[in-house]
């Protein structure tokens, strides 16, 4: 009977066990950038960190080794249930998303963190009731650092500069911002940058300082030209499969959104940022020739892609948005988060 006893104590405290360790649930998320990318490393990591903190561990999140489909299919991804979580461009598919073009516009700031945590406030008041994430949970926005024109071939000291130059862009805002530039644009994502470099496909790039160290491009490179507040942004989302998000219990779905939101836009800005100071450095030692635009050349840029921000304003208050008080209340908040 004794031994009966303790069989059954044993069997009963290994269930337990059992019914514990199965309390977590362990969420796929599909990447398709390296694992020591920044966006991986300093940004996605360190959310599911506080992903895992919030929900006290009942939230795990796996990163799997290989994507399960290209940069442009993420959103689907998520959407359709291949992955539990995906990241990615919104730029990647042209036309799909439109008021996301808002965080990507010419000078708006040179601090991703500040832009970032600037973008999640201004999408809760003024873009999220338009619901142009329909059919994904969005967990979180964010935007890399300023982006700069690079290039192998000659300093870009004027517009003129760049006339005929072949580069590569990412899509979204920067598509119009170049040809108003007068080069010929490349779409293409960010992970073909090094071989359309290295094959002389494209002359030159359109990316944050960050991305020349991450995609190792500084051989491939000679010189790079700095605007005040950035030529442009590109806007990312963070998003989740609805239905899996659902399934979650009431505690773990908002464990999930405190970790999310404006603190993941804050991680994923504090990331780029510091991710940009690497890319310079990288860069300097490279000796790649990087200068500040004149103000010649920034009034230049400014009056050639003037129309790009009406044109936005113009299709925002087509969707129901007041475009001009959304892209003011963007600028105050970038300023007010950049003083801090």
């Amino acid at each position: 009977m004794k031994k009966l006893f303790v069989a059954t104590l044993t069997s009963g405290l290994l269930m337990g066990a059992t019914s514990v360790a199965s309390a977590a649930e362990t969420l796929l998320m599909s990447s398709w950038l390296p694992p020591k990318h920044p966006i991986v490393a300093s940004m996605i990591k360190p959310w599911i960190e506080a992903v895992e903190a919030e929900s006290k561990g009942e939230l795990k999140i796996r990163i799997l080794p290989k994507p399960l489909g290209a940069p442009p299919a993420h959103f689907d991804l998520a959407k359709d249930g291949v992955a539990d979580l995906s990241y990615g461009v919104h730029g990647y598919q042209p036309g799909r998303f439109k008021l996301t073009a808002a965080v990507e516009l010419p000078f708006l700031g040179d601090s991703a963190e500040a832009t970032s945590v600037a973008y999640w406030r201004i999408y809760k008041k003024h873009f999220e009731q338009i619901n142009e994430h329909e059919g994904a949970k969005l967990l979180g926005l964010m935007t890399h650092g300023p982006g700069v024109i690079h290039n192998a071939v000659r300093p870009i000291t004027t517009v003129s500069d760049l006339a005929g130059l072949k580069i590569r862009i990412g899509g979204g805002v920067v598509a119009d911002v170049a040809k108003s530039l007068g080069v010929t644009p490349i779409m293409a994502s960010a992970t073909k940058n090094y071989e359309m470099l290295s094959s002389g496909v494209a002359d030159g790039t359109f990316l944050p300082m960050e991305s020349i160290k991450s995609f190792k491009l500084s051989k491939l490179l000679n010189h790079a030209t700095t605007l005040p507040g950035g030529l442009y942004n590109t806007s990312f989302f963070l998003v989740m499969n609805p239905a899996k998000f659902e399934g979650l219990s009431q505690a773990n779905q908002d464990a999930m959104m405190r970790a999310s939101g404006e603190n993941f836009a804050r991680i994923a800005g504090q990331g780029w940022d510091n991710a940009d100071a690497a890319g310079r450095a990288a860069m300097d030692a490279a000796g790649i020739k990087t200068q500040k635009a004149s103000a010649a050349m920034v009034k230049e840029v400014r009056d050639i892609t003037k129309h790009v921000e009406a044109n936005w304003i113009e299709t925002a208050n087509g969707l129901g948005v007041d475009g001009k008080a959304a892209l003011y209340d963007l600028r105050s908040e970038i300023a007010a988060q950049s003083a801090k």
